[in-house]
């Protein structure tokens, strides 16, 4: 998390993540404590997160169909440009 740059790369931006990165301070999905029910309101919120998360996780899928994605070595900065490259003709493509 830290070592990857993400930690810097996301700052105090709000920012939503599964339940592998507990203890980060990113926006994560409630859990049930054992023998107990959530509450309606986490239950909503569990939810909302979920739609936006699996929206995500379709453009990383997409994504990792794409040759340049599924063999990329570079080291450093490259795979950041590239990222940014790729996210941004991802979106042309949603545009249409």
């Amino acid at each position: 998390w830290e070592e990857s740059g993400a930690k810097a790369a996301v700052g105090r931006t709000l920012t939503i993540a599964d339940g592998g990165y507990l203890g980060t301070g990113l926006v994560m999905p409630h859990r049930r404590r054992k023998g107990e029910d959530l509450p309606d309101w986490k239950k909503v919120h569990n939810t909302s997160h979920k739609r936006v998360r699996a929206r995500v996780e379709h453009v990383f899928a997409r994504m990792k169909t794409w040759k340049i994605l599924r063999d990329c070595r570079l080291k450093g900065d490259g795979v950041h440009h590239a990222m940014l490259g790729i996210a941004r003709m991802h979106n042309l493509t949603l545009a249409g």
